[in-house]
């Protein structure tokens, strides 16, 4: 028998990807933007894709009819940028996406899942918030399921890639209470892991540069320095801390992703939902990421198909949960199903 998911605020399918490897299917799918929404179509991700505000959404027609609800509200809310930005709230108070959350529960709430996946960044757990972890506590109980949540790290679990996020499974309680499953991938192999998977390691067929690459500048007025970082290295390479004899920045002045550049030797650092002239990671060749190198970092298929122009595909692929990290949570959650 294959559950049935309904998937939110779904972006281009990072967790509806993974959910169908691993045996559920989706009746329904839905994003506000509509160039994630033809993503979704085009990979013919759910039944149904509705593309829209989910604010309009009704879910009572889906009640007791699926089995798991997925999906990540917006995380510009309780990113740690956020911090950065002068007369920003972030939260609930969130002037874009503040909403988001709450209708995350809404859908839950009309839906009566027999389980539910919550995804956002890692942020989510910072004291700055707890207004959102508390409702998140409290509307889970009140709706009668148990949860179990943590910060887990992709590359823990196979994927070439150390993005950290906030995971949250809810379980009906007369099902029981979800236990996360055991990692099987760290840095160094220790309690009979397997060594985390490098970005060599799957990007290698791809380690090459074009011409029309060569004429590219990642880095912007700063390609000469990108050009002189080693690889695994960002801006910090040019300071008096490290030894530079020359330094041309303050410790910890910019953002860790300025001029950050790849190593074949670990996985990528987290893959940005924005492309930027100077904030990496950059390919160690000193050119900027292809869509199908971001692909293969987030474990999408490369027959994957994205809508859009590349900055479209670029924002939709580093919106998205890693498909394989999304199909080890099913395999878990399938069991208790």
């Amino acid at each position: 028998m294959q559950h049935k998911i309904i998937s939110l605020f779904s972006g281009c399918g990072g967790l509806d990807l993974g959910f169908s490897k691993a045996g559920f299917h989706a009746i329904m799918a839905t994003d506000v933007w509509n160039v994630a929404c033809n993503s979704l179509k085009l990979n013919n991700v759910a039944d149904e894709v509705i593309c829209g505000d989910v604010r309009n959404l009704d879910f009572t027609q889906y009640k007791d009819s699926v089995d798991v609800v997925i999906g990540g509200p917006p995380c510009p809310p309780y990113s740690q940028t956020r911090h950065y930005l002068v007369g920003k709230v972030g939260g609930f108070q969130d002037e874009k996406a503040g909403f988001a959350v709450p209708e995350y529960f809404r859908a839950i709430e009309e839906i009566r899942p027999k389980a539910f996946l919550f995804e956002n960044v890692d942020g989510f757990t910072f004291k700055t918030y707890e207004e959102p972890m508390a409702f998140v506590k409290e509307r889970s109980e009140a709706l009668g399921y148990n949860i179990t949540y943590r910060v887990i790290n992709a590359a823990n679990y196979g994927v070439p890639q150390t993005r950290k996020r906030f995971i949250c499974v809810g379980l009906k309680k007369e099902i029981g209470t979800f236990v996360f499953p055991k990692e099987t991938h760290s840095e160094t192999g220790e309690n009979g892991t397997h060594l985390w998977v490098t970005c060599g390691d799957v990007m290698s067929d791809l380690d090459t540069i074009t011409e029309e690459e060569k004429k590219q500048r990642p880095g912007s007025k700063d390609y000469e320095l990108l050009v002189q970082i080693p690889p695994g290295d960002n801006y910090l390479f040019f300071t008096e801390k490290r030894g530079h004899p020359n330094p041309l920045f303050k410790w910890k002045s910019r953002y860790w992703t300025f001029l950050l550049k790849l190593t074949p030797n670990r996985p990528s650092w987290t893959i940005q939902a924005s492309f930027s002239n100077n904030q990496g990671p950059f390919h160690w060749r000193n050119r900027f990421l292809r869509i199908e190198e971001i692909k293969r970092i987030q474990t999408f298929d490369d027959e994957y198909k994205l809508a859009g122009d590349f900055k479209d595909q670029w924002r939709q692929v580093g919106n998205a949960v890693p498909a394989k990290l999304a199909k080890v949570l099913a395999e878990e959650i399938k069991k208790y199903l």
